[in-house]
């Protein structure tokens, strides 16, 4: 009997996948030293020009295959695949050497790639250390050229599997198909890397930084991947797995009832309507958002513009994606998050110091205000694409009164110069603040004097209230977003924009569940964004409702002395009024 066993990784897509893993060996970067003979010399460095040239046809191949199915934002991954082809210290290295010591041009390229993997495996800076894999990758392609074999094993399955392996190269992950790959699963790799970025994009349930599942899963044996939680369950008794198809077919039946809802409103039963939004990361996302039924996006991130590449985005990359996102969910509105870098996000081309704690340090609003000339590029392709739809932003880490005046003298000075070029852009914008300090809650009063919209960041709020990090482990349980102090907070924040007649959205995680969603809808929350998934279930909770209810159920939670009693309560309310006798997911 095989030994069921768990493992706790990053979690990368959501979704649920059951199924078979199919372990996707790495290929052994060894072959034969071969001595060659002097005349020999011009013939094998033909051969290795010509493997370079077929690798960037491929390549080019990939570039578009991704465009067209995903969109090039993720077909631009492949541009630092490209810069490697090109680099001249590594061509003329191989070819020095090939010169000097007589050798096959397979054993000289892979001699120097080595040393090109050891110099960068030992580099400090993260960005720099990612593109080991692009190298990696690469060098790969090329090898396999100049020793003609063919390697295309995600593209060639038969059945529909789970792909585990230590990591799954951007060339890989292009040739994956969704009617194959359930999901997959990688020992290394992080929530913005190139893999995890692409699984979204595919919607295939993902986990990446599982640090044993190479070691711990062979190419048969039974997975359930849990690309919400971050968990894969290997070789499960019977129980999990029951437990794990019934929740599996469930999700189905539930998907197929709140499809239904896709084109209604977010309107409570007694009329009360509120604006149900999605958030996204790139603009590729827009199919989901549609498909789901939301009304325009209430969080779009910005930051990954500047991921996965060694130069800052240029102002008409900016415009051109906000334009195109901004047209294709007309006349619903799109609130652009400016740039939130920092934290978790370090970027080395834009000189981002590492810190004891980035949490705390120079990020976000506070980094845009120190470099002007990076926040300014933003402002301009935001105002000039705000001539093409509905286009509101809003400003991340507001912690006072002084940082939001400085943020819009910024955009009053770039609407200046806009004005004097005489291009077209919307004077009324909408432009808000994230409040996600519990300086800025409590203060929101103030804020709320400057600002035109809040839209609270559960996310930040919470962590920085209870003093949790949520992404460690061992304090995971502290992590409580129905504690007390968090819904005083909100219940703040809402009461302070109203009595200044702004609106008030949240696009924390929050938002997503709908337990808190009934509570939110009573605390008067005007919008909800959520990711695209989310979407429909969020919705079937407000339409459920009355306003009434959802008061009542706000009011007795701000009576409860714990965020355990909070949730409890929450979700027996949801129950008794929304799910009637189905279990909660």
């Amino acid at each position: 009997m095989k030994k069921h066993f768990v493992l706790k990784g990053i979690p990368a897509a959501p979704g649920l996948a059951i199924g078979k893993a199919f372990v996707l060996g790495s290929e052994e970067l060894e072959v034969e030293k071969r001595k060659i003979s002097e005349t020999l010399i011009p013939k094998e460095i033909t051969r290795f020009e010509e493997a370079l040239i077929k690798t960037r046809e491929e390549i080019l191949d990939i570039q578009k295959k991704i465009t067209k199915e995903m969109g090039i934002r993720h077909a631009q991954i492949f541009n630092a695949h490209l810069l490697v082809l090109e680099d001249r210290t590594l061509i003329e290295g191989v070819i020095t050497r090939l010169k000097k010591e007589k050798l096959c041009i397979e054993f000289i390229f892979l001699e120097v790639l080595k040393k090109y993997i050891k110099t960068f495996s030992h580099i400090d800076d993260p960005y720099l250390r990612e593109r080991l894999s692009d190298i990696e990758d690469v060098g790969k392609r090329i090898l396999r050229n100049l020793r003609g074999i063919r390697r295309e094993v995600l593209s060639q399955l038969k059945e529909k599997l789970i792909i585990v392996a230590y990591d799954i190269s951007p060339s890989d992950t292009a040739s994956m198909h969704k009617e194959k790959v359930m999901g997959f699963i990688t020992d290394i790799g992080g929530k913005t890397s190139h893999t995890a970025i692409m699984a979204k994009a595919l919607e295939i349930p993902a986990v990446v930084g599982l640090e044993e599942a190479l070691a711990r899963v062979k190419t048969g044996d039974t997975l359930i991947v849990d690309g919400t939680k971050g968990e894969v369950l290997i070789n499960p008794d019977r129980a999990s797995l029951t437990k794990y198809r019934q929740k599996s077919a469930k999700i189905i039946r539930s998907e197929k009832v709140l499809f239904k809802l896709r084109d209604l409103p977010a309107a409570t039963k007694d009329g009360r309507e509120v604006q149900l939004a999605a958030n996204i990361e790139l603009p590729e996302e827009l199919p989901s958002v549609i498909a789901h039924g939301a009304r325009g996006i209430g969080l779009y991130r910005t930051e990954y513009f500047y991921m996965n590449r060694t130069d800052t985005p240029s102002e008409d990359e900016h415009f051109a994606a906000y334009k195109k996102v901004c047209q294709q969910v007309k006349p619903h509105s799109v609130v652009i998050r400016t740039l939130d870098l920092g934290g978790d996000k370090f970027l080395s081309q834009l000189d981002i110091p590492q810190e004891m704690n980035p949490y705390l340090g120079w990020r976000a609003i506070r980094f845009c205000l120190a470099r002007p000339d990076i926040f300014k590029v933003q402002l301009r392709a935001i105002l000039r694409a705000s001539a093409y739809g509905n286009i509101k932003m809003m400003y991340p880490m507001i912690s006072g009164i002084e940082e939001l005046e400085q943020a819009n003298q910024m955009l009053k000075e770039v609407k200046e110069e806009l004005k004097k070029r005489k291009i077209a852009f919307d004077e009324n914008i909408e432009v808000g603040a994230m409040i996600e300090i519990p300086s800025a809650a409590l203060t929101c009063d103030i804020l709320a004097k400057q600002a035109n919209f809040f839209s609270i960041g559960t996310n930040d709020l919470i962590q920085y209230s209870i003093a949790v990090d949520r992404v460690n482990e061992k304090i995971a349980y502290l992590y409580e977003p129905a504690h007390p102090a968090v819904l005083r907070l909100i219940k703040n924040i809402i009461d302070a924009g109203h009595r200044e007649q702004i609106w008030v959205g949240m696009c924390g995680e929050m938002a997503s569940e709908p337990a808190f969603a009934l509570l939110l809808l009573g605390l008067g929350l005007d919008e909800f964004s959520v990711s695209p998934a989310a979407v429909p279930a969020i919705k079937r909770v407000i339409r459920s409702v009355t306003m009434k209810q959802a008061e009542s159920v706000a009011l007795e939670s701000l009576t409860l002395t714990t965020g355990k009693e909070v949730e409890e309560f929450s979700k027996t309310k949801l129950k008794e009024l929304v799910l009637g006798n189905e279990e909660i997911r």
